[in-house]
Parts: C-alpha cells; structure tokens; sequence
C-alpha cells in the first residue's frame, strides 16, 4: 500500500509549490483542507476526457484537498487559474494521519474515482485495487471497505453534482479565509 501525501510530493513534474492546509472542525467539514498553488512544472500534466485535453498541472493550478476526520477518501478537486473545478479525483484510503513534519498523509487504497463537472464518474484502478488483493499487498477487509465507499460516495454526495461543486466551492471559501488570518 501506497502512503501518500498532501504536499504531492510524488508529482514530481511540480518544480514550484505553494503550500497552505489546516485540520477544521466545522458545520461543513472535520478534518483537514489543503490547497496547493502550482508554481512551476518541469512537464505538463495533461489527462483526457471525451475526446478532451484536460491540463491537471501546470503552472496556475490550483489543487483544494478535502480529507474528512474519521473516514475513508480523500478528495482532491483540481482548478484551473480562474478557481474553475476541471476534475475531482477522489482516493479510497485505509487510514490517515499526520507526518512528524505536519503534513497529513494517507494509506492509498488503489481505487479511485474521478469525477467530472458534467457528473460523468469513472472508477478507476479496480484493476489495482483486485490484484493487491490477489497479492495479498492489503487484506479482504480492506478490499471490502474501498468498494462500499466508492459506492457510498456515488450513492451519496457525487448523486448530484450541482451539491458537490457547491461543496467545494464552500470548501475553497473556507481555506481561502483560513489563508488570511
């Protein structure tokens, strides 16, 4: 199992970052909320998308981190430089934390889910998560809980993606004010 962090720091195309997080306990979310300011990139990072160029890192990037306190995703909501949500990818984790450097960190489960602002959801990595499994790199019971929260996550606050951008976009305000105090 992959340990990840939230200063990215295995995007190793990122040259230049600016990095600002804080663990909330508010109304809308307990837990940790990020955003990194994408400097400078050695490489451009481009996904594709019904036929579509999407730049996901490049120099004006935005990337807002939202890790709920006690619960197993992480969602990463990645915007252009006009604050504009291009992608959501959300990981399904086994446990979080926080590094001996204060940058919180979470154990990868492999399947992902990436979601789209016109609400088209692709699971991605089964193919990842099921061959773990089959190494035996995580247990049965970890195999179990990425595939209920990916259900419960497309069952639940990805139904309607007009609520979640509106999420976001109240997470964003939030780290924005968090960055000012």
């Amino acid at each position: 199992m992959k340990r990840s962090r939230l200063s990215y720091d295995e995007w190793k195309c990122i040259i230049s970052k600016d990095i600002f997080g804080k663990t909330v306990n508010t109304e809308l979310l307990n837990g940790y909320i990020g955003l990194i300011d994408i400097k400078e990139v050695s490489k451009i990072q481009t996904w594709k998308f019904n036929g579509e160029d999407i730049v996901v890192c490049d120099k004006g990037r935005k990337w807002l981190s939202i890790l709920p306190q006690n619960d197993w995703y992480c969602i990463t909501a990645m915007m252009d430089e006009n604050e504009k949500v291009l992608l959501w990818y959300i990981d399904m984790i086994a446990k979080q934390g926080i590094d001996v450097d204060g940058v919180p960190y979470f154990d990868d489960l492999y399947l992902d889910l990436v979601v789209y602002p016109d609400g088209t959801i692709i699971v991605d990595d089964m193919d990842e998560l099921e061959e773990a499994l089959s190494k035996k790199d995580i247990t049965q019971e970890q195999f179990n809980l990425a595939i209920k929260t990916s259900h419960r996550l497309q069952q639940g606050m990805l139904r309607n993606v007009s609520s979640f951008i509106e999420y976001t976009r109240k997470c964003y305000e939030m780290i924005k004010q968090l960055q000012k105090r």
